[in-house]
């Protein structure tokens, strides 16, 4: 008998890569389908592996004021309406969410219809769909050991983060010929996520002419952010995403520096790739990166940067400290073994369930 699940989450990439990782391995023996918004980043994502995708309403829930809340509760509801009777007509086995506003009425939905749901945080504080989500959830898996003091203990499990495969199978080789750099001087990779970062592409271009002088830079600087006036220099590699090649250049790259979103940085640590971690700050997020920063911190797999004061003094300085201190780094990531086996934990529950 064929098992079948439903997979929901979106609104950003992280909401919607580890779904993606879980459902490369299970395509082949279960029956998939997705449910996410009408015009998230999901549905692209997950159309583009082929798999089953249907759209519901949701509306976005917000800490602040804004007049959307007021009719936003109804489009949550017309949400939980749709997927109520999704769900009833899939009849799934489990429902495995990843968060993101659209996730709540698949979330409740499933519950409804009294279908096991699972839910995984990759934060150490849960934002606020999983908070809400949780209360109807079966189990709630989560990335770091710290974010099982937010939810009942009787809920959690850590399973540490879902990495993708195609990972692992990067080719250094590959990597360096995609970007035309040597293979006898080091590689630093940026990444500000997927929209960029202004003033981490500030600083690293205010760098490049010290930086260039010790290493080749490939620089993801997210949609509109290329500089033209850099286009064609020797060692400097400027895009604004890279994707089936990403697991060839994090093979090619000898250190990272990056923003600290929990995905990224969790398989930062799987391939043991010594990083330098500039979070969001407050005022452009709830504090997440912060805190997952300052975890990787005191495990001793990073150097942290505050984005504010950041200067380009500073960013070189701590730039060549971790690729000097790498081999110290990487004996550190290499103990950590269980935060980046999530997949296993989660199929192996899942399988159970079903």
């Amino acid at each position: 008998m064929v098992k079948r699940i439903i997979f929901t989450g979106g609104g950003s990439a992280g909401h919607v890569t580890p779904n993606l990782a879980l459902i490369d391995r299970l395509k082949d023996q279960w029956e998939i389908t997705y449910i996410g918004s009408k015009k998230g980043i999901e549905k692209d994502l997950v159309q583009a592996h082929g798999i089953t995708y249907h759209a519901i309403s949701s509306g976005k829930l917000r800490r602040y004021f804004d007049l959307k809340n007021f009719k936003d509760p109804f489009k949550v509801m017309a949400g939980v309406m749709q997927a109520y009777w999704m769900i009833r007509k899939i009849k799934p086995d489990v429902i495995f969410s990843k968060g993101g506003f659209v996730s709540v009425p698949v979330v409740i939905g499933g519950w409804l219809n009294r279908i096991p749901v699972y839910i995984h945080e990759s934060d150490i504080t849960p934002g606020l769909a999983n908070k809400i989500a949780v209360k109807f959830a079966t189990k709630m898996f989560v990335t770091f050991e710290e974010a099982s003091a937010h939810f009942p203990a009787g809920k959690v499990i850590y399973s540490g983060a879902p990495i993708r495969d195609a990972l692992f199978r990067g080719n250094k080789e590959k990597g360096l010929q995609f970007l035309g750099f040597r293979p006898d001087k080091p590689v630093l990779l940026i990444m500000g996520g997927s929209l960029g970062a202004r003033k981490i592409n500030e600083e690293v271009r205010a760098s490049l002419p010290a930086l260039l002088s010790s290493y080749q830079i490939v620089h993801l600087c997210g949609k509109g952010n290329i500089a033209p006036e850099l286009e064609g220099k020797e060692g400097y590699g400027q895009y604004e995403y890279i994707d089936k090649e990403l697991p060839d250049v994090m093979a090619a790259a000898s250190l990272i520096l990056s923003r600290a979103g929990s995905n990224a940085i969790f398989e930062f640590l799987a391939l043991k790739k010594p990083m330098i971690l500039i979070p969001l700050p407050l005022r452009a997020s709830r504090g997440d990166q912060i805190l997952n920063a300052a975890s990787f911190k005191k495990k001793g797999f990073c150097e942290v940067l505050d984005n504010d004061s950041l200067t380009a003094d500073e960013l070189q300085k701590t730039i060549a400290d971790v690729y000097r201190n790498r081999y110290d780094y990487i004996d550190r990531m290499a103990q950590a073994r269980n935060a980046t086996q999530g997949i296993g934990t989660i199929l192996k529950t899942l399988t159970h369930e079903a």
